[in-house]
């Protein structure tokens, strides 16, 4: 199979002031590493991933990403081969949060897409937190990925700062890094279709959420615009969200349905999968 030939080189600086390469000696493992635990939140002397961890995954042969605002790392992304042929999986991605606005995440993905095609690779796959709004917009819509399974507590228990307490539900999702919207995305020309008026299948009461089953048809499952900040003033209620969106979403899922698109107001888009085209028929000719 002929992959098509990144736009962008590996090494290049992809915006002012940011460049992404490969982390590839002990120092930068060092600083991926202290990344990843301030952006997780997690105590000094524990890390997502550790240095000798990042040191075997880059040896091996697996991609290792650092993005740099003006000198400085601030963001990072590990991922390894996946047993399919062909493919990736991105296990993390972090980004300082002051460095959000200037699309580190974004360039550190297109990277990693440029690095993957280098390597023959046609898709990556990687999973994230479905009630966090701004990861399933950036997912969906601005790299357009597509979620293919929900996850119930995918993880168990987690310790870092953001997930403590709370079940690790996660959706999975696949990067076909030569679908139309992989390419319009490197290109930065995203398509954000209307995507229409339909139900929601949860609606917000006074201290509580009802949920409505799905019927087969369109229907919008809706996240929190801030789950961070409702995890802090509400726990009880982040708990509820966690558990309406997975009643609803993992069992629409099942039914058949999948995820067409993500809006920041309604949430989830989803819609019965399309049928498989019908095979060839057998007969007199």
């Amino acid at each position: 199979m002929t992959l098509d030939r990144p736009r962008r080189s590996l090494d290049t600086p992809p915006g002012p002031g940011v460049t992404v390469r490969e982390a590839t000696e002990v120092a930068e493992f060092e600083a991926v590493s202290a990344l990843l635990r301030r952006v997780w939140n997690r105590s000094p002397g524990s890390s997502q991933v550790t240095v000798s961890l990042l040191r075997a995954l880059s040896m091996t042969g697996n991609y290792v990403g650092a993005a740099f605002v003006e000198g400085r790392m601030a963001g990072a992304a590990v991922a390894f081969f996946a047993p399919d042929d062909g493919s990736l999986h991105s296990h993390i991605t972090g980004v300082d949060a002051e460095c959000r606005a200037r699309h580190v995440g974004f360039l550190l993905k297109s990277h990693q897409r440029t690095w993957a095609l280098e390597h023959g690779i046609r898709s990556v796959t990687w999973t994230f937190d479905p009630l966090v709004c701004r990861n399933a917009y950036f997912n969906l819509v601005k790299l357009g990925a597509r979620a293919t399974a929900y996850l119930p507590d995918f993880y168990g228990p987690m310790h870092d700062g953001l997930n403590r307490g709370e079940e690790s539900d996660r959706l999975l999702v696949e990067w076909d890094l030569l679908s139309s919207d992989a390419v319009a995305a490197a290109d930065a020309r995203w398509s954000r279709p209307p995507v229409g008026e339909h139900p929601a299948l949860i609606e917000v009461g006074e201290g509580s959420l009802h949920v409505a089953p799905w019927a087969g048809g369109a229907a919008f499952v809706p996240v929190p615009e801030d789950i961070e900040q409702v995890r802090t003033d509400d726990p009880g209620l982040a708990r509820a969200w966690r558990l309406r969106v997975r009643d609803v979403l993992a069992d629409a899922m099942d039914r058949g349905a999948e995820i067409t698109g993500f809006d920041r107001r309604r949430g989830y888009l989803i819609a019965p999968a399309p049928a498989p085209p019908a095979g060839p028929t057998s007969g007199a000719r």
